[in-house]
């Protein structure tokens, strides 16, 4: 599933887990009233791509990907 974001950042949520904790990439905060709620981003949401880019699975590169978004973001999610 995709879900696009806009209004640009702060997005709203926050990202635990990675491949660095062995643990898949999992959203455990969304701030309500942000462009993540908007964007229907949910708690337990799995990130699997960042703007069309698939992850590998770290948490930095997935920050990274999210940090250089500017007025919309693209989330590739699990549920």
């Amino acid at each position: 599933m995709e879900l696009q974001l806009s209004g640009g950042s702060p997005w709203g949520f926050t990202l635990r887990g990675g491949l660095e904790y062995h643990e898949p990439l999992i959203i455990t905060k969304v701030e309500e009233g942000s462009g993540a709620a908007l964007g229907r981003v949910q708690i337990g949401d799995q990130i699997v791509s960042v703007n069309s880019v698939l992850l590998s699975g770290y948490r930095l590169e997935a920050i990274c990907l999210v940090k250089s978004s500017h007025k919309t973001l693209s989330l590739g999610i699990k549920r």
